[in-house]
């Protein structure tokens, strides 16, 4: 990891023009005396989502940050009200990352400090975790610095899948650099930071390390500086009224915001759901997200039966079943002919219960339905004429890929999943009427029963892989993580090559070429992704759900509309 000496630090001019003397007043796009009380099952613990990524903090960063785009559906969506990122050179590969006029909420603008900052962040400087001697060769570089400090390029040693993403803005430069040096000039803390980055100063490194990692820290707190609140985001949090545990947030307007889309709403207040949330919508609460359960159906078909808008996406995860190649599935007949034993219609159907039009059905584990590269990895993987073509003559194949009658399949799932506890139920069922012995091999910890091994299949929530190195986790060989255990040399160089592949359309090629090792390995069959439901209340407007598990509420916090 380095910074391309050729951008000398003298050279560094950072343009604070148009600094606002007083902070300015909420944005026209606000409607007075709104307000939107949502059911959040979050917690905040950074106001740093890169140094925590966990759900709560990447919640609050995509109401408080902005951003070059967002990944909708599989898709980068660019927002070119906060900047735009142009790939300027092939060989080698050379992104720009260039801001527009964004500004933080104390007036002070966005500018290269922060993109060196968030580029650092990203590049492992402030990692606490990892070895600090790492390949400088194998790292992207700083190669320039624009003169109008609002953009830089950064030079990767092979093209990369994720360039329009690589490069974010967590925190503020300026704060960083005013804490991490004492300094109270904005601008100068600015260069402070551009400097140590730049000249790879460790000891300057290290301070900048401890306020990336532990001062954004908020949780425990009640009482947080205001410098640590700032938002480049449609909204910022009001630091008055957030609770110790991180349970409670409260987001006003940013009054400095930029965006295409102002916030329309004044106050937005994230509470715990409690108990039953869906009981105190219309109420206590305007908004909540939940996962369909046989208790909560006939509520929110009551609640939809009155005009509140009900919405159902999925939540990242497809329910799939796993096979582990061994023991009884050592051979790949004995799995195929399994997998395609299994009735996933009929096993939804009976699993999902009333909510059973909520799960939607799939044959991919790396693709989801309704995103762009799902058609084409569903017509190109080989599923529909292998596994998701149904046996004429189940028992005869079963005996035909030697396995005797009666043989026990001991089967994973979670004891506390209506869904998992119900697929069993009807495999067990389907497929002992074909000669397969079903065993209940259910646990209360499944991961941790994976792990451990014993178990032949697994009824299991898949995530599905969102970067490659999800993937390599997932379905790479050699990985502690992965799901199966079955390693494919070939799904291995595809996986890499994804990596690598910067055209969108050839990358939905790679991932049906990866979906096809999977099928032809026989060790998966997708049933349906898992749903998520979306109840507001009738006088709340623009509550738009995202599928997936990124801030699947709060990424479009800014279209919210609300009845004073």
């Amino acid at each position: 990891m380095r910074f391309h000496r050729g951008v000398a630090a003298a050279g560094v001019v950072l343009l604070l023009a148009g600094l606002a003397a007083c902070a300015p007043s909420l944005p026209a796009t606000v409607v007075p005396d709104t307000k939107v009380t949502v059911g959040w099952p979050g917690a905040l613990t950074s106001l740093n989502a890169a140094a925590a990524p966990t759900p709560g903090n990447l919640d609050i960063a995509a109401a408080t940050r902005g951003t070059f785009g967002d990944t909708v559906d599989g898709s980068f969506v660019p927002d070119e009200g906060f900047g735009k990122a142009s790939i300027v050179g092939d060989d080698p590969f050379t992104v720009r990352y260039d801001l527009a006029e964004p500004a933080w909420s104390d007036g002070i603008p966005l500018d290269a400090a922060d993109l060196i900052l968030g580029w650092a962040g990203a590049s492992g400087y402030f990692a606490e975790d990892v070895d600090a001697e790492t390949d400088a060769d194998a790292a992207p570089v700083v190669s320039a610095l624009d003169e109008f400090a609002r953009a830089i390029e950064v030079t990767f040693p092979e093209p990369t899948i994720a360039w329009q993403s690589a490069v974010t803005v967590s925190v503020p430069a300026h704060v960083v650099g005013q804490r991490a040096f004492g300094l109270d000039d904005a601008m100068e803390a600015k260069q402070a930071v551009i400097r140590a980055v730049q000249e790879e100063d460790a000891a300057a490194l290290a301070e900048i390390a401890e306020v990336w990692n532990q001062e954004f820290a908020v949780a425990e707190k009640t009482d947080v500086a205001a410098d640590l609140l700032l938002s480049s985001g449609p909204f910022q949090i009001d630091g008055s009224t957030l609770s110790a545990d991180g349970r409670s947030v409260t987001l006003v307007p940013n009054p400095s915001y930029r965006g295409a889309a102002g916030p329309q709403v004044a106050q937005i207040e994230l509470v715990p759901p409690g108990d039953d949330p869906i009981a105190t919508l219309g109420e206590d609460l305007d908004v909540v997200q939940v996962a369909p359960t046989s208790a909560n159906r006939a509520a929110i078909s009551e609640l939809e039966r009155r005009d509140f808008p009900v919405q159902t996406t999925h939540d990242g995860g497809v329910w799939t079943v796993l096979l582990r190649p061994a023991g009884v599935f050592a051979q790949p007949a004995a799995r195929s002919t399994f997998l395609r034993s299994i009735p996933a219609r009929e096993v939804v159907e009976a699993a999902a219960g009333e909510w059973s039009s909520a799960y939607t059905a799939t044959t991919s584990v790396v693709a989801a339905p309704g995103s762009p590269a799902y058609d084409i990895v569903a017509e190109d993987s080989g599923f529909a004429t292998s596994l998701g073509a149904p046996s004429e003559e189940p028992a005869l194949e079963r005996e035909a890929a030697g396995v005797v009658a009666g043989t026990p399949v001991c089967v994973l799932y979670d004891r506390g999943s209506e869904f998992a506890a119900g697929a069993f139920a009807a495999m067990r069922d389907g497929l002992g009427a074909e000669g397969w012995n079903l065993t209940d091999c259910g646990s209360d910890d499944v991961d941790a029963a994976m792990g451990q091994g014993g178990w032949d299949a697994v009824i299991a929530r898949v995530p599905i892989p969102q970067t490659p190195e999800e993937f390599a986790a997932q379905w790479g060989g050699g990985s502690a993580a992965s799901l199966t255990g079955h390693a494919d040399a070939n799904r291995d160089a595809l996986i890499a090559q994804l990596a690598q592949t910067v055209d969108v359309y050839e990358a939905r090629e790679v991932l049906a070429q990866i979906e096809s090792t999977i099928v032809g390995a026989a060790v998966a069959r997708p049933l349906a992704v898992s749903p998520q439901v979306t109840v507001t209340d009738r006088e709340v407007a623009g509550v738009t759900a995202r599928n997936g598990s990124l801030a699947p509420l709060l990424y479009g916090v800014a279209q919210w509309t609300a009845v004073p």
